[in-house]
């Protein structure tokens, strides 16, 4: 059953679940439907390649031909147009005349300075996360994670070891938030809220997004210092830096206090629930009494619906130390442990859902 709560106090309402869902129909025979799903790691592999090589950067000015293209980007020009020929197949990129190239609207998504750049998500998602999902079958097997299978360390260790990626991350992290951020801010009334602290905000992106929707609010930005550090800039800029402080350090240690209430977005679901019980006793021991904590993650349906949670569950098994997409139910109960109580999961325009909680 679905398990909801809307009071402060906890309590809940157990919702029917619906008939299950009869099997999709689909135009393909299943063969053929399955044979696309096996090869869907092949398009993540072209796109990377384009986000790697800026291809989208380059054609930018206007269409080239392929020996142009490669010169540009440094690319072998036969190899790099049946990665483009591909590309445009699915609608990145576009042969507007034999072996000359232009962009689409998809394409513009791997530009480096479009506003809904996907870039450093396909940068992320092509690199090190990639090559750990090729362990998912060890991860199944022994319940361990892929990622520090292959490199030794946990991804969080790894990023403070290896600057490069570590700083796609932080753009891949910033680019998600521009996705998730108007959605949640339209889902959730912060008329109430008077200082909100962002514990392990990153850049800043989502915290500054809702000072400037919400005047009245304060901010604070938490997170490790390395982190702190970078964000200046995006606090300068954002024409709210007046109203937004910056702390640092380790949520494992402990979270600053002086706010209302407490976000955190994707951050829960990177840890087992050992260390995510960790990270929200320390936000309940940082709050007041009439504080509120809210929680930006997937919240995984129950049954055979869709979603991409299931997914995201998966890739949270093979790359994070311990981490898992969670169900409203698994929420409530990890809360608890916390010294919390679910109040309400808020649904948003958007694949995630903002879990409300209070201290108990």
């Amino acid at each position: 059953m679905t398990f909801v709560t809307d009071s402060a106090s906890g309590s809940s309402a157990s919702l029917p679940v619906s008939p299950q869902p009869a099997a999709p129909e689909f135009a393909l025979p299943p063969e053929m439907v399955i044979m696309q799903m096996l090869t869907g790691a092949w398009v993540t592999q072209c796109l990377y390649v384009a986000a790697k090589l800026n291809l989208a950067d380059a054609l930018q000015a206007g269409p080239q031909s392929i020996d142009a293209l490669a010169a540009q980007v440094g690319a072998h020009p036969r190899s790099l147009f049946r990665v483009m020929r591909a590309l445009a197949s699915v609608g990145v990129f576009a042969e507007t005349e034999p072996q000359h190239f232009a962009m689409t609207p998809l394409a513009e998504c791997l530009r480096s300075d479009a506003p809904n750049s996907m870039q450093a998500i396909a940068l992320m998602l092509g690199e090190e996360h990639y090559m750990a999902w090729g362990g998912l079958l060890g991860s199944v097997q022994s319940g361990g994670c892929a990622f520090e299978q292959l490199y030794g360390t946990n991804i969080f260790e790894y990023y403070g070891m290896n600057a490069e990626p570590a700083a796609i991350f932080d753009r891949a992290m910033t680019q998600f938030s521009r996705i998730v951020k108007p959605a949640i801010a339209q889902a959730y009334d912060f008329s109430d809220v008077t200082t909100l602290v962002d514990v392990a905000g990153g850049q800043g992106g989502l915290l500054l997004y809702l000072l400037q929707q919400n005047p009245h609010l304060n901010g604070l930005l938490f997170d490790l210092p390395a982190v702190i550090q970078g964000a200046g800039e995006a606090i300068a800029q954002s024409g709210v830096g007046d109203r937004c402080m910056v702390s640092n350090g380790s949520f494992f240690e402990e979270v600053p206090s002086g706010g209302d209430a407490y976000l955190l977005k994707h951050i829960v679901h990177d840890w087992d629930d050992e260390r995510a019980i960790a990270i929200l006793k320390n936000c309940r021991a940082a709050m007041p009494e009439t504080g509120r904590l809210l929680i930006v993650e997937h919240v995984v349906p129950e049954g055979n619906e869709p979603s991409p949670s299931k997914l995201m569950d998966i890739n949270m098994l093979v790359v994070a130390p311990g981490g898992c997409e969670r169900t409203a139910e698994e929420f409530r109960q990890l809360l608890a442990q916390a010294g919390f109580a679910l109040r309400r999961v808020i649904p948003t325009a958007s694949p995630v859902s903002i879990i409300e909680a209070v201290p108990v």
